[in-house]
């Protein structure tokens, strides 16, 4: 019996998890997703269920980079405990891309530190753990001048939209963004609803609790028509199924240099449109 599948079997209650055939039982349990008689709770269960879900998109955005330079580059902001990042060097990096280094972005100095005894413990070279906040990253010579992937996931407010940038002035090829709290639109259409009371449109967020999820909604919108006026190609779909996290939506965009002037003229129009022209400079195209 391999050690992933000895590992699974120690669930007790006749609960079934599937615990990837390559991956290490033993960096699931310096994760702490898997106790130290690899058992793993509801909790650990419904994380480790995102982290490979994410997997399943990133792995083939990493094998399209290898596939024309080894030395690929990714870089995870808000990294937190790193849980994707030591997931994608154990199930990826370690085998397919051994030059290649992942990042991790914390502002948490305690998890920076944990994160890099980890690596050291597991052998795994090329992982580097960085003690900033993603809009300190941006002029940071710790890092390269161009990265291959960026990845953002429950960085909240506007974590998403720093990282965004950093991806534009990295010159990324691709992104992948699970936007959390958004909270600065919100606050713009709050601030000006007087004013645009005066449009039917603005009945959309007429009501404290529809100008939230409105502002969460018209924000990834806006980060969407973003990136494709900066050449990407965008795909939104849903992270996993909604009982297993709210903060559910998938961003992923791929540089392809498309054509730029429609999106970004649909940004400007939409940033007019709701009286959100404050926000350009966030919002910004190419």
């Amino acid at each position: 019996m391999t050690a992933a599948k000895a590992g699974a079997a120690a669930a007790q209650g006749g609960d079934k998890y599937e615990i990837r055939p390559d991956q290490s039982v033993e960096l699931l349990k310096e994760l702490h997703i898997l106790t130290r008689d690899g058992k793993l709770n509801q909790d650990s269960r419904r994380k480790l269920k995102q982290v490979y879900h994410l997997f399943n998109f990133i792995e083939p955005l990493l094998r399209d980079v290898v596939a024309d330079h080894p030395n690929v580059s990714l870089v995870d902001h808000g990294a937190g405990k790193s849980y994707l990042g030591f997931i994608l060097y154990d199930l990826f990096f370690k085998a397919n891309a051994p030059e290649g280094t992942i990042y991790g972005i914390e502002t948490r100095q305690e998890l920076v530190e944990r994160s890099t005894e980890l690596a050291a413990r597991c052998g795994f070279p090329g992982m580097r753990f960085l003690n900033l906040s993603v809009a300190d990253s941006v002029a940071s010579d710790a890092l390269p001048g161009q990265v291959d992937i960026v990845t953002a996931l429950h960085a909240c407010n506007t974590a998403t939209d720093d990282a965004i940038r950093f991806a534009l002035e990295k010159k990324a090829s691709h992104i992948v963004l699970v936007p959390c709290c958004q909270a600065e639109v919100a606050a713009v259409l709050r601030k000006n609803k007087q004013q645009a009371l005066k449009r039917p449109l603005a009945e959309i967020w007429r009501h404290p609790i529809h100008t939230r999820e409105f502002g969460s909604q018209i924000t990834n919108v806006l980060r969407c028509l973003q990136l494709e006026a900066h050449g990407y190609h965008v795909t939104v779909t849903e992270l996993v199924g909604w009982e297993h996290s709210m903060k559910n939506e998938l961003i992923v965009a791929s540089y392809k240099n498309l054509p730029r002037r429609k999106p970004a003229e649909r940004l400007d129009a939409v940033l007019t449109e709701l009286g959100l022209e404050e926000m350009r400079e966030r919002f910004y195209s190419a």
